[in-house]
């Protein structure tokens, strides 16, 4: 069992395998040009594994595989049936875009991925090439389709936005309400990659948003997910709110991050990080679970912003695309 410095048990490690995207979303990496980390400086698959297998060996027992847009990985299949096949009741779990997933979601299924959490910002072509700065709304919802029909757990997030998508809120939920999928409507995280004429919206103008409409109450958080759950009365259906500016969810907080270089991350808003590449391109199981071991003594007690800017004491330095934020 992995317990962090402040007691907490640590069951769950989310994996960047790139920080390559396909798309160049307005609140993650706008003007990041098309220059990347060279494929030689990433961790192999074996080698990304190494250190895997030595987390599950520890009873972390939930993987996310993240990006960039993880889905751009070469052979990710064969990554994902790797893990499966070490540990068949891992709860194995993908997030993307869903822009390939119309030609992967047959595979990834097959190799023993169970669910996908899949961002949805509009279901207007304008809007979310807007976001995107890509045509993807067609071939988005295409991929939707097409994890459902293989049969994978599918959850949507959705990134409210002032004056861009902040009127769709019910749109999105109730396209998700028809699939009898989740939607978790996440607060927009300042970060100093995003555009910075983007303004988010506060969890209280999202549920008024939905209170338009509906009637709902508060259910409370699952175990150590960041989502507060509500429920709809009118019909049941149950939605989350993402809030990170709070920290009432970092108490109990169960995960740790890899990137795809091998620096191993104890929180997404701190900047500390300990790599692991050098003892697993050597095999070093044990160099690796020190490392391990030296990070989650390092986990803070709670989510850290950035102070660069001494008037925006609420934005982040960290590159969501390099830890799967």
């Amino acid at each position: 069992m992995l317990i962090d410095g402040h007691g907490r048990t640590v069951n769950y490690l989310r994996v960047s395998v790139t920080e390559r995207c396909n798309f160049r979303c307005q609140y993650c990496m706008p003007e990041k040009p098309f220059s990347w980390v060279p494929k030689e400086n990433l961790l192999s698959f074996e080698e990304l594994f190494l250190f895997m297998k030595v987390a599950m060996d520890e009873g972390v027992n939930k993987i996310r595989i993240t990006g960039g847009e993880p889905l751009l990985r070469e052979d990710l299949d064969s990554f994902i049936k790797m893990i499966h096949d070490y540990k068949p009741d891992i709860d194995l779990a993908l997030t993307t875009n869903a822009y390939l997933l119309p030609q992967t979601a047959q595979r990834l299924k097959d190799a023993g991925l169970k669910r996908l959490n899949i961002s949805l910002d509009s279901l207007k072509p304008e809007i979310a090439h807007k976001i995107a700065q890509k045509d993807v709304l067609n071939q988005v919802l295409k991929g939707i389709d097409k994890a459902l029909e293989v049969g994978l757990g599918v959850k949507i997030n959705m990134v409210p936005l002032q004056g861009i998508n902040d009127n769709e809120i019910i749109d999105v939920m109730e396209y998700c309400m028809k699939r009898g999928i989740k939607v978790r409507f996440i607060e927009y995280m300042e970060n100093r990659h995003a555009n910075i004429d983007l303004r988010g919206m506060h969890g209280k103008e999202i549920l008024a948003k939905v209170k338009e409409k509906y009637t709902i109450h508060a259910l409370g958080r699952e175990g150590a997910s960041p989502s507060f759950n509500y429920k709809i009365e009118e019909n049941g259906y149950e939605f989350g709110l993402i809030d990170p500016h709070k920290h009432d969810f970092c108490e109990n907080c169960n995960r740790i991050r890899l990137t795809a270089e091998g620096n191993l991350i104890p929180c997404l808003y701190f900047d500390e990080a300990l790599s692991i590449a050098k003892s697993v391109k050597e095999g070093d199981i044990q160099g690796a679970a020190e490392v391990l071991a030296q990070v989650l003594k390092d986990k803070p007690k709670e989510n850290r912003w950035s102070d660069f800017d001494p008037n925006e004491e609420d934005v982040s330095t960290r590159a969501f695309y390099e830890t799967g934020g």
